[in-house]
Protein backbone atom coordinates (compact mmCIF):
# COMPACT_ATOMS: atom_id res chain seq x y z
CA UNK A 1 0.00 0.00 0.00
CA UNK A 2 1.34 3.23 -0.72
CA UNK A 3 2.02 6.06 1.55
CA UNK A 4 0.44 8.97 1.39
CA UNK A 5 2.66 12.62 1.31
CA UNK A 6 5.92 10.32 2.43
CA UNK A 7 8.09 12.13 0.12
CA UNK A 8 11.27 10.57 1.52
CA UNK A 9 9.76 7.20 -0.13
CA UNK A 10 10.29 8.77 -3.71
CA UNK A 11 13.57 9.80 -3.43
CA UNK A 12 16.02 7.57 -6.21
CA UNK A 13 18.94 8.27 -7.94
CA UNK A 14 19.68 7.26 -11.61
CA UNK A 15 21.12 4.58 -9.94
CA UNK A 16 18.16 2.96 -8.23
CA UNK A 17 18.74 -0.65 -6.89
CA UNK A 18 18.54 -3.63 -9.80
CA UNK A 19 16.46 -5.31 -8.07
CA UNK A 20 13.25 -2.93 -8.16
CA UNK A 21 11.47 -4.31 -10.88
CA UNK A 22 10.96 -2.13 -14.37
CA UNK A 23 7.92 -0.90 -15.29
CA UNK A 24 6.92 1.22 -18.41
CA UNK A 25 5.13 4.65 -17.91
CA UNK A 26 3.58 5.44 -21.74
CA UNK A 27 2.72 8.81 -21.98
CA UNK A 28 0.74 10.81 -24.16
CA UNK A 29 2.39 14.27 -24.73
CA UNK A 30 5.53 15.83 -25.59
CA UNK A 31 5.57 19.18 -23.53
CA UNK A 32 7.01 20.04 -20.49
CA UNK A 33 4.46 17.83 -17.90
CA UNK A 34 5.87 14.87 -20.48
CA UNK A 35 9.56 15.44 -20.53
CA UNK A 36 9.38 16.10 -16.27
CA UNK A 37 7.38 12.73 -15.93
CA UNK A 38 9.99 11.20 -18.05
CA UNK A 39 12.66 12.36 -16.33
CA UNK A 40 11.32 11.13 -12.79
CA UNK A 41 10.47 7.55 -14.11
CA UNK A 42 13.77 6.79 -15.55
CA UNK A 43 15.34 8.53 -11.98
CA UNK A 44 13.35 5.95 -10.53
CA UNK A 45 14.61 2.97 -12.57
CA UNK A 46 11.90 2.24 -14.99
CA UNK A 47 11.20 2.41 -18.40
CA UNK A 48 9.24 5.81 -20.52
CA UNK A 49 7.78 6.04 -23.93
CA UNK A 50 6.88 9.78 -24.91
CA UNK A 51 3.87 9.05 -27.52
CA UNK A 52 3.85 12.70 -29.48
CA UNK A 53 1.78 13.86 -31.96
CA UNK A 54 0.63 17.89 -33.08
CA UNK A 55 2.62 20.51 -32.24
CA UNK A 56 6.75 19.69 -32.31
CA UNK A 57 8.22 17.90 -29.64
CA UNK A 58 8.45 20.86 -26.51
CA UNK A 59 4.61 21.28 -26.40
CA UNK A 60 2.93 24.87 -26.13
CA UNK A 61 5.31 26.67 -24.49
CA UNK A 62 8.67 26.42 -26.76
CA UNK A 63 6.89 26.22 -29.57
CA UNK A 64 4.00 28.79 -29.98
CA UNK A 65 3.67 29.88 -26.49
CA UNK A 66 5.83 31.09 -23.67
CA UNK A 67 9.37 31.53 -25.89
CA UNK A 68 8.08 33.04 -28.74
CA UNK A 69 5.51 35.37 -27.17
CA UNK A 70 8.06 36.85 -24.67
CA UNK A 71 10.73 37.32 -27.13
CA UNK A 72 8.73 39.21 -29.05
CA UNK A 73 7.28 40.96 -26.30
CA UNK A 74 10.79 41.93 -25.19
CA UNK A 75 11.66 42.89 -29.06
CA UNK A 76 8.68 45.49 -28.96
CA UNK A 77 9.68 46.86 -25.79
CA UNK A 78 13.00 47.75 -26.84
CA UNK A 79 11.62 49.15 -29.98
CA UNK A 80 8.69 50.88 -27.95
CA UNK A 81 11.73 52.40 -25.50
CA UNK A 82 14.07 53.53 -28.55
CA UNK A 83 11.03 55.49 -30.15
CA UNK A 84 9.99 57.32 -26.42
CA UNK A 85 11.60 57.59 -23.08
CA UNK A 86 11.33 60.04 -19.95
CA UNK A 87 15.15 61.55 -19.98
CA UNK A 88 16.18 64.63 -20.75
CA UNK A 89 19.20 66.07 -22.96
CA UNK A 90 18.99 63.20 -25.84
CA UNK A 91 16.79 61.67 -28.29
CA UNK A 92 16.24 58.10 -29.82
CA UNK A 93 14.37 56.59 -32.64
CA UNK A 94 14.26 53.32 -34.13
CA UNK A 95 13.02 52.09 -37.93
CA UNK A 96 11.11 48.80 -38.29
CA UNK A 97 12.12 48.40 -42.31
CA UNK A 98 11.61 44.38 -41.99
CA UNK A 99 9.42 42.90 -39.55
CA UNK A 100 9.96 39.65 -41.32
CA UNK A 101 13.88 39.88 -39.24
CA UNK A 102 11.81 39.66 -36.08
CA UNK A 103 9.87 36.95 -36.65
CA UNK A 104 12.57 34.69 -37.85
CA UNK A 105 14.80 35.68 -34.95
CA UNK A 106 11.88 34.06 -32.75
CA UNK A 107 12.02 31.39 -34.84
CA UNK A 108 15.60 30.68 -34.20
CA UNK A 109 15.24 30.86 -30.85
CA UNK A 110 12.43 28.10 -30.54
CA UNK A 111 14.12 25.13 -32.49
CA UNK A 112 17.10 26.57 -30.19
CA UNK A 113 15.41 25.99 -27.23
CA UNK A 114 13.73 22.53 -28.66
CA UNK A 115 16.68 21.18 -29.41
CA UNK A 116 18.72 22.06 -26.17
CA UNK A 117 15.79 21.94 -23.31
CA UNK A 118 13.91 18.98 -24.65
CA UNK A 119 15.71 16.98 -27.77
CA UNK A 120 18.96 16.81 -26.36
CA UNK A 121 17.80 16.51 -22.73
CA UNK A 122 16.08 13.38 -23.55
CA UNK A 123 18.41 12.00 -25.49
CA UNK A 124 20.26 11.80 -22.40
CA UNK A 125 18.02 10.09 -20.24
CA UNK A 126 18.89 6.34 -20.15
CA UNK A 127 15.19 4.15 -21.05
CA UNK A 128 13.60 7.44 -22.63
CA UNK A 129 12.18 7.03 -26.14
CA UNK A 130 9.85 8.95 -28.42
CA UNK A 131 7.25 7.90 -30.77
CA UNK A 132 6.00 9.99 -33.05
CA UNK A 133 2.04 9.13 -33.47
CA UNK A 134 -1.15 9.76 -32.71
CA UNK A 135 -2.14 7.64 -29.24
CA UNK A 136 -5.59 6.32 -28.50
CA UNK A 137 -6.57 4.27 -25.52
CA UNK A 138 -7.34 1.09 -25.79
CA UNK A 139 -7.62 -0.13 -22.20
CA UNK A 140 -5.88 1.51 -18.81
CA UNK A 141 -2.96 -0.30 -19.65
CA UNK A 142 -2.76 -0.79 -23.41
CA UNK A 143 -2.43 1.94 -26.14
CA UNK A 144 -3.11 1.98 -30.17
CA UNK A 145 -0.36 3.94 -31.59
CA UNK A 146 -0.17 4.15 -35.20
CA UNK A 147 -1.74 0.79 -36.03
CA UNK A 148 -0.18 -0.79 -33.10
CA UNK A 149 -0.19 -1.90 -29.47
CA UNK A 150 1.61 -0.64 -26.50
CA UNK A 151 1.28 -2.11 -22.99
CA UNK A 152 2.35 0.07 -20.03
CA UNK A 153 2.12 -0.42 -16.50
CA UNK A 154 0.67 3.25 -16.34
CA UNK A 155 -0.19 6.28 -18.75
CA UNK A 156 0.36 9.56 -18.05
CA UNK A 157 -2.23 11.85 -20.18
CA UNK A 158 -0.76 15.03 -20.74
CA UNK A 159 -1.86 16.41 -24.94
CA UNK A 160 -2.36 20.20 -23.34
CA UNK A 161 -5.16 22.57 -25.10
CA UNK A 162 -4.88 24.56 -28.42
CA UNK A 163 -6.94 28.17 -29.00
CA UNK A 164 -10.15 27.97 -28.49
CA UNK A 165 -11.96 29.75 -30.97
CA UNK A 166 -15.74 31.40 -29.66
CA UNK A 167 -18.77 30.52 -31.44
CA UNK A 168 -19.41 33.71 -33.80
CA UNK A 169 -20.98 33.83 -36.71
CA UNK A 170 -18.87 34.67 -39.77
CA UNK A 171 -15.68 33.71 -37.67
CA UNK A 172 -15.18 30.45 -39.29
CA UNK A 173 -15.18 32.60 -42.65
CA UNK A 174 -12.73 34.59 -42.43
CA UNK A 175 -9.10 34.13 -41.93
CA UNK A 176 -8.57 35.11 -38.35
CA UNK A 177 -5.53 34.53 -36.43
CA UNK A 178 -4.73 32.69 -33.05
CA UNK A 179 -1.61 32.58 -30.88
CA UNK A 180 0.03 30.05 -32.83
CA UNK A 181 -0.15 31.95 -36.58
CA UNK A 182 -0.03 35.74 -35.31
CA UNK A 183 3.73 34.41 -34.27
CA UNK A 184 4.24 33.77 -37.66
CA UNK A 185 3.27 36.37 -39.83
CA UNK A 186 5.99 37.75 -41.95
CA UNK A 187 4.62 41.48 -42.79
CA UNK A 188 2.95 43.65 -39.17
CA UNK A 189 -0.53 44.72 -39.59
CA UNK A 190 -1.79 48.00 -39.66
CA UNK A 191 -4.49 47.34 -37.26
CA UNK A 192 -5.87 44.47 -35.38
CA UNK A 193 -8.95 43.64 -33.52
CA UNK A 194 -8.26 41.53 -31.06
CA UNK A 195 -11.15 38.97 -29.19
CA UNK A 196 -10.43 38.33 -25.35
CA UNK A 197 -9.39 40.80 -22.70
CA UNK A 198 -7.52 38.16 -20.44
CA UNK A 199 -3.41 36.99 -20.44
CA UNK A 200 -3.27 36.06 -23.99
CA UNK A 201 -5.06 38.99 -25.31
CA UNK A 202 -3.55 41.54 -23.28
CA UNK A 203 0.08 40.75 -24.02
CA UNK A 204 -0.47 39.66 -27.70
CA UNK A 205 -2.30 43.48 -27.78
CA UNK A 206 0.22 45.32 -26.44
CA UNK A 207 2.96 43.95 -28.60
CA UNK A 208 1.47 44.70 -31.65
CA UNK A 209 0.67 47.92 -30.85
CA UNK A 210 4.15 48.99 -29.42
CA UNK A 211 5.45 48.00 -33.15
CA UNK A 212 3.24 50.34 -34.49
CA UNK A 213 -0.25 48.49 -35.41
CA UNK A 214 -3.41 49.93 -34.00
CA UNK A 215 -4.99 47.93 -31.85
CA UNK A 216 -8.90 47.46 -30.63
CA UNK A 217 -9.47 45.06 -27.90
CA UNK A 218 -13.28 43.85 -27.33
CA UNK A 219 -13.56 41.93 -24.05
CA UNK A 220 -17.05 40.54 -23.26
CA UNK A 221 -17.29 40.83 -19.45
CA UNK A 222 -17.22 44.41 -18.04
CA UNK A 223 -13.35 44.95 -17.53
CA UNK A 224 -10.50 43.36 -18.89
CA UNK A 225 -8.60 40.70 -16.37
CA UNK A 226 -11.99 40.18 -14.57
CA UNK A 227 -11.00 37.87 -11.95
CA UNK A 228 -8.56 40.17 -10.39
CA UNK A 229 -9.59 43.46 -8.56
CA UNK A 230 -11.37 46.23 -10.26
CA UNK A 231 -8.38 48.68 -8.94
CA UNK A 232 -5.93 46.52 -11.05
CA UNK A 233 -7.87 46.19 -13.88
CA UNK A 234 -8.68 49.64 -13.99
CA UNK A 235 -4.99 51.15 -13.99
CA UNK A 236 -3.67 48.56 -16.53
CA UNK A 237 -6.92 49.37 -18.77
CA UNK A 238 -5.81 52.93 -18.36
CA UNK A 239 -2.08 52.17 -18.89
CA UNK A 240 -3.28 50.60 -22.22
CA UNK A 241 -5.52 53.36 -23.56
CA UNK A 242 -2.15 55.66 -22.75
CA UNK A 243 -0.57 53.32 -25.35
CA UNK A 244 -3.14 54.23 -28.21
CA UNK A 245 -4.78 50.83 -27.60
CA UNK A 246 -8.82 50.93 -27.83
CA UNK A 247 -10.40 48.66 -24.88
CA UNK A 248 -13.75 48.45 -25.24
CA UNK A 249 -15.70 46.23 -22.34
CA UNK A 250 -19.04 44.67 -22.31
CA UNK A 251 -19.13 43.39 -25.66
CA UNK A 252 -21.26 40.74 -27.08
CA UNK A 253 -20.07 39.71 -30.80
CA UNK A 254 -23.35 39.10 -33.00
CA UNK A 255 -21.20 38.73 -36.49
CA UNK A 256 -17.82 38.62 -38.74
CA UNK A 257 -17.40 39.37 -41.80
CA UNK A 258 -14.26 40.14 -44.28
CA UNK A 259 -14.38 42.07 -47.50
CA UNK A 260 -11.40 44.48 -49.22
CA UNK A 261 -8.95 43.05 -47.34
CA UNK A 262 -10.88 43.99 -44.05
CA UNK A 263 -12.38 41.93 -41.26
CA UNK A 264 -15.75 43.99 -39.68
CA UNK A 265 -16.48 42.55 -36.24
CA UNK A 266 -19.95 43.21 -35.41
CA UNK A 267 -22.03 43.91 -32.16
CA UNK A 268 -23.21 45.40 -28.87
CA UNK A 269 -20.97 47.23 -26.40
CA UNK A 270 -23.11 48.06 -23.30
CA UNK A 271 -25.50 47.71 -25.50
CA UNK A 272 -25.24 50.25 -27.91
CA UNK A 273 -24.62 48.39 -31.72
CA UNK A 274 -21.00 48.93 -32.73
CA UNK A 275 -18.47 48.05 -35.56
CA UNK A 276 -15.20 47.90 -35.83
CA UNK A 277 -12.78 47.18 -38.60
CA UNK A 278 -9.45 46.07 -38.78
CA UNK A 279 -6.82 44.25 -41.15
CA UNK A 280 -6.58 40.88 -39.31
CA UNK A 281 -8.76 39.89 -35.98
CA UNK A 282 -7.09 37.84 -33.73
CA UNK A 283 -8.95 35.30 -31.23
CA UNK A 284 -7.79 35.12 -28.06
CA UNK A 285 -10.86 33.77 -26.17
CA UNK A 286 -9.52 31.13 -23.94
CA UNK A 287 -8.19 27.48 -24.64
CA UNK A 288 -9.41 24.27 -25.02
CA UNK A 289 -8.37 20.80 -23.69
CA UNK A 290 -6.62 18.17 -26.28
CA UNK A 291 -8.86 15.18 -25.39
CA UNK A 292 -10.75 14.00 -28.17
CA UNK A 293 -10.43 10.64 -30.11
CA UNK A 294 -7.99 9.53 -26.90
CA UNK A 295 -10.64 6.63 -26.36
CA UNK A 296 -11.62 8.39 -22.59
CA UNK A 297 -14.98 7.37 -22.49
CA UNK A 298 -14.45 3.66 -23.07
CA UNK A 299 -11.83 3.58 -20.52
CA UNK A 300 -14.13 5.23 -18.21
CA UNK A 301 -11.83 8.40 -17.74
CA UNK A 302 -14.20 11.21 -16.70
CA UNK A 303 -13.76 15.04 -18.26
CA UNK A 304 -15.49 18.35 -17.05
CA UNK A 305 -18.18 20.31 -18.99
CA UNK A 306 -15.32 22.11 -20.34
CA UNK A 307 -13.45 18.90 -21.99
CA UNK A 308 -10.23 18.86 -19.31
CA UNK A 309 -9.54 15.83 -17.60
CA UNK A 310 -10.58 15.01 -14.17
CA UNK A 311 -8.17 14.26 -11.37
CA UNK A 312 -8.12 13.61 -8.18
CA UNK A 313 -5.35 15.28 -5.54
CA UNK A 314 -2.61 12.93 -6.42
CA UNK A 315 -3.35 13.17 -10.26
CA UNK A 316 -5.18 10.07 -10.67
CA UNK A 317 -8.15 9.86 -13.13
CA UNK A 318 -11.19 7.81 -12.90
CA UNK A 319 -9.36 5.13 -14.57
CA UNK A 320 -7.19 2.58 -12.61
CA UNK A 321 -3.23 3.23 -13.39
CA UNK A 322 -4.18 6.13 -15.58
CA UNK A 323 -2.83 9.84 -14.78
CA UNK A 324 -2.57 13.24 -16.19
CA UNK A 325 -1.21 16.36 -15.83
CA UNK A 326 -0.80 19.66 -17.73
CA UNK A 327 -2.98 22.12 -18.87
CA UNK A 328 -5.30 19.25 -20.29
CA UNK A 329 -6.16 18.97 -16.49
CA UNK A 330 -6.89 22.58 -16.29
CA UNK A 331 -5.97 25.80 -14.50
CA UNK A 332 -3.47 26.37 -13.12
CA UNK A 333 -2.16 26.57 -16.97
CA UNK A 334 1.44 27.16 -16.98
CA UNK A 335 4.75 25.53 -18.57
CA UNK A 336 5.73 25.41 -14.46
CA UNK A 337 2.70 23.84 -12.98
CA UNK A 338 2.88 21.07 -16.24
CA UNK A 339 6.45 20.25 -15.46
CA UNK A 340 5.65 20.40 -11.33
CA UNK A 341 2.02 18.20 -11.96
CA UNK A 342 4.31 15.25 -14.60
CA UNK A 343 7.27 14.82 -12.24
CA UNK A 344 4.22 14.50 -9.00
CA UNK A 345 2.09 12.20 -11.82
CA UNK A 346 4.96 9.88 -12.52
CA UNK A 347 6.16 9.87 -8.54
CA UNK A 348 3.00 8.74 -7.46
CA UNK A 349 2.34 6.06 -10.29
CA UNK A 350 5.78 4.50 -10.02
CA UNK A 351 7.10 4.81 -6.40
CA UNK A 352 5.82 4.33 -2.85
CA UNK A 353 3.97 7.01 -2.24
CA UNK A 354 1.25 9.26 -2.63
CA UNK A 355 2.15 13.51 -2.48
CA UNK A 356 -0.82 15.84 -2.74
CA UNK A 357 -0.74 18.67 -5.13
CA UNK A 358 -0.26 22.06 -3.37
CA UNK A 359 -0.58 25.19 -5.02
CA UNK A 360 -0.60 27.55 -1.68
CA UNK A 361 2.10 29.85 -2.80
CA UNK A 362 2.40 29.38 -6.69
CA UNK A 363 3.40 32.28 -8.16
CA UNK A 364 2.02 33.73 -11.62
CA UNK A 365 2.86 36.91 -13.99
CA UNK A 366 1.10 38.27 -16.90
CA UNK A 367 3.20 40.00 -18.93
CA UNK A 368 2.01 43.10 -20.28
CA UNK A 369 4.06 46.45 -19.42
CA UNK A 370 3.36 47.42 -16.49
CA UNK A 371 3.49 43.45 -15.58
CA UNK A 372 0.85 41.88 -13.23
CA UNK A 373 1.84 39.64 -11.00
CA UNK A 374 0.17 37.24 -7.93
CA UNK A 375 0.71 34.56 -5.36
CA UNK A 376 -1.68 33.49 -2.59
CA UNK A 377 -4.81 34.93 -2.34
CA UNK A 378 -6.43 38.73 -2.99
CA UNK A 379 -8.08 40.17 -1.03
CA UNK A 380 -11.87 39.45 -2.44
CA UNK A 381 -10.37 35.91 -2.10
CA UNK A 382 -9.15 35.85 1.92
CA UNK A 383 -12.46 37.73 2.69
CA UNK A 384 -14.40 34.71 0.82
CA UNK A 385 -12.31 32.29 2.81
CA UNK A 386 -13.37 34.20 5.82
CA UNK A 387 -10.09 35.41 6.72
CA UNK A 388 -9.54 38.63 8.95
CA UNK A 389 -7.14 40.22 6.82
CA UNK A 390 -5.77 44.06 6.12
CA UNK A 391 -4.66 45.33 2.73
CA UNK A 392 -1.26 47.81 2.21
CA UNK A 393 -1.41 49.67 -0.91
CA UNK A 394 2.47 50.91 -2.16
CA UNK A 395 2.14 53.18 -5.05
CA UNK A 396 5.46 52.78 -7.59
CA UNK A 397 5.66 56.37 -6.80
CA UNK A 398 6.97 55.67 -3.67
CA UNK A 399 9.54 53.15 -4.64
CA UNK A 400 12.92 55.03 -5.05
CA UNK A 401 14.27 52.69 -7.60
CA UNK A 402 10.68 53.19 -9.81
CA UNK A 403 11.25 57.06 -9.06
CA UNK A 404 14.96 56.85 -10.59
CA UNK A 405 14.07 54.73 -13.47
CA UNK A 406 11.09 57.49 -14.44
CA UNK A 407 8.55 54.76 -14.86
CA UNK A 408 6.19 54.77 -11.73
CA UNK A 409 3.56 52.97 -12.97
CA UNK A 410 0.98 51.06 -10.81
CA UNK A 411 1.62 49.63 -7.49
CA UNK A 412 2.61 46.74 -4.70
CA UNK A 413 -0.20 45.31 -2.33
CA UNK A 414 -0.13 42.83 0.30
CA UNK A 415 -2.58 41.10 2.17
CA UNK A 416 -2.02 39.71 5.70
CA UNK A 417 -3.65 37.97 8.37
CA UNK A 418 -4.55 40.14 11.39
CA UNK A 419 -4.19 37.89 13.78
CA UNK A 420 -0.95 35.66 12.79
CA UNK A 421 1.01 38.68 10.69
CA UNK A 422 1.25 35.84 8.46
CA UNK A 423 1.65 36.91 4.53
CA UNK A 424 -1.53 35.47 2.62
CA UNK A 425 -1.29 37.22 -0.99
CA UNK A 426 0.16 39.83 -2.91
CA UNK A 427 -0.85 41.55 -6.13
CA UNK A 428 1.57 43.38 -8.04
CA UNK A 429 0.95 46.33 -10.93
CA UNK A 430 4.83 46.95 -12.26
CA UNK A 431 7.23 47.21 -14.76
CA UNK A 432 9.48 43.88 -14.23
CA UNK A 433 6.79 43.34 -11.02
CA UNK A 434 7.20 39.68 -11.51
CA UNK A 435 11.01 40.17 -9.99
CA UNK A 436 9.45 40.85 -6.57
CA UNK A 437 7.12 37.21 -6.73
CA UNK A 438 9.83 34.84 -5.08
CA UNK A 439 10.25 36.48 -1.84
CA UNK A 440 7.14 37.20 -1.23
CA UNK A 441 5.75 33.42 -2.69
CA UNK A 442 8.67 32.25 0.04
CA UNK A 443 7.10 34.20 3.05
CA UNK A 444 3.69 32.48 2.76
CA UNK A 445 5.38 28.58 1.98
CA UNK A 446 7.47 29.19 5.06
CA UNK A 447 5.23 31.37 7.06
CA UNK A 448 7.74 34.50 6.88
CA UNK A 449 5.67 37.44 9.15
CA UNK A 450 5.49 40.42 7.66
CA UNK A 451 6.81 41.74 10.76
CA UNK A 452 9.92 40.24 9.46
CA UNK A 453 9.99 41.32 5.95
CA UNK A 454 9.89 44.76 6.65
CA UNK A 455 12.86 44.10 9.21
CA UNK A 456 14.96 42.55 6.74
CA UNK A 457 17.59 44.29 4.76
CA UNK A 458 16.69 45.46 1.05
CA UNK A 459 19.39 46.99 -0.97
CA UNK A 460 18.72 50.59 -1.80
CA UNK A 461 17.33 51.90 -4.77
CA UNK A 462 16.08 48.12 -5.78
CA UNK A 463 12.17 46.96 -6.82
CA UNK A 464 12.63 45.18 -4.35
CA UNK A 465 12.58 47.51 -1.59
CA UNK A 466 9.33 48.24 -2.60
CA UNK A 467 8.03 44.43 -0.95
CA UNK A 468 9.89 45.93 2.43
CA UNK A 469 8.11 49.55 1.81
CA UNK A 470 4.68 47.74 1.34
CA UNK A 471 5.28 46.01 4.53
CA UNK A 472 6.02 49.06 6.44
CA UNK A 473 2.86 50.51 4.93
CA UNK A 474 1.07 48.53 7.33
CA UNK A 475 1.73 50.62 9.91
CA UNK A 476 3.21 53.66 8.29
CA UNK A 477 2.93 56.64 5.97
CA UNK A 478 5.51 55.62 3.52
CA UNK A 479 5.34 59.34 1.24
CA UNK A 480 6.47 59.75 5.16
CA UNK A 481 9.66 57.88 5.30
CA UNK A 482 13.27 59.15 4.58
CA UNK A 483 15.68 56.96 2.31
CA UNK A 484 16.25 53.33 3.78
CA UNK A 485 13.67 53.54 5.92
CA UNK A 486 12.96 51.48 8.94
Amino acid sequence: MKNPNNENASSCSSNCSSDIPKKHLAIIGGGSAAFAAATKASELGHDVSIINSGLPIGGTCVNVGCVPSKTLIRAAEAYANANAHAFNGFSTSSTMPDFSQIINQANELVETLRQAKYLDVVSDIPGVKIIDGRARLITPQELEVNGEEISADYILIATGTRPYIANVPGLDDVDYLDNESAFQLKELPKSMIVLGGRYIALEIAQMFARFGTKVTILQRSGRILPTESETLTQELTEYLKEEGIEVVTGMSLTQVSESGGKVKVEGNANGTPVTFKGEKVLVATGRSPNTEELGLEQCGIETTANGHIKVDKYLRTTAPNVFAAGDVIGEPEFVYTAAYEGNLAATNALSDTLITRDYTALPWVIFTDPQVAGVGLDESQALAQGLNVDVSFLPLKQVPRAIAARNTKGFIQLIRQQETDQLVGARILAHEGSELLMELSLAIKHNITVTELKNSFHAYLTLGEGVKLAALSFGKDPSKLSCCAV
